[in-house]
């Protein structure tokens, strides 16, 4: 619901706003993309599922060792337990996220042949991914365009009124319902991207927000244009 407006917008007015913001971030975030560093699929799924509580340039800082390593599934699910938890160590939580690729690379052996499948239902069947991990391999190692709701993700769409859904598959819904299905990947990108550098979750830098004229919840955060400036991030954290 706007701020200070008796009804909520009209569908059309909520699709024609959330469009137009689509249109600012595009122009923020030129260069909005995937902040793992990947070369394959199976390098992207691993790195999302050791994604999780850590950021993405941790983890980016310990992949190339990983794959130098274990570079295919086959590889991955016979490592050697200890001296898989030492290269994952840095990225936290080593020995729980040791297992769970582990039994990701066994199960991709033993039911797709060590090789990633590219649907989503055959995705969230593996350990450790589910459906925001399986919408990030479809849009950037297959070009299946999707919505990925992270923490990022879902704060800012509650923030712009796009749903007041909390459960990801909801507000995954009520964002696709708002944009052509080409349309989501790149937003999910530039959402994220937007999310780590602007629209933090403590203090975000309203005053510096491209698309502060179509947010409804615009100046719950600084809204001193130099303050702000001074809260945005010239590269995203996790």
């Amino acid at each position: 619901m706007e701020v200070g407006s008796a009804s909520p917008p009209s569908r059309l007015a909520l699709v024609r706003r959330a469009r137009r913001v689509h249109r600012a971030l595009a122009e923020r975030y030129p260069d909005a993309r995937c902040e793992l560093d990947f070369a394959s699929p199976f390098e992207l799924l691993v790195a999302t599922v050791l994604s999780a509580q850590t950021t993405d340039q941790r983890v980016n800082g310990v992949t190339p060792a990983l794959f130098a390593r274990w570079p295919d599934a086959a590889a991955l699910a016979g490592a050697d337990r200890a001296e898989l938890e030492a290269v994952l160590r840095p990225t936290g939580f080593f020995r729980a996220k040791a297992d769970t690729v582990v039994r990701l690379a066994d199960r991709l052996v033993a039911d797709f042949g060590g090789r990633v499948p590219a649907t989503l239902p055959e995705l969230v069947t593996l350990p450790g991914v589910g459906r925001k991990t399986a919408n990030v391999v479809l849009g950037d190692a297959f070009g299946v365009p999707g919505t990925t709701v992270d923490t990022h993700v879902g704060r800012l769409v509650r923030r712009l009124g796009w749903t007041e859904e909390t459960d990801p598959v909801a507000v995954e819904r009520d964002v696709d319902a708002l944009f052509a299905r080409r349309d989501l990947t790149l937003l999910s990108h530039r959402l994220i991207f937007h999310g780590r550098r602007t629209c933090h979750a403590r203090r975000p830098a309203c005053g510096a927000c491209p698309v502060q004229r179509d947010c409804p919840s615009a100046g719950t955060g600084e809204t001193d244009p130099v303050r702000a400036a001074a809260l945005v991030r010239d590269r995203g954290r996790a």
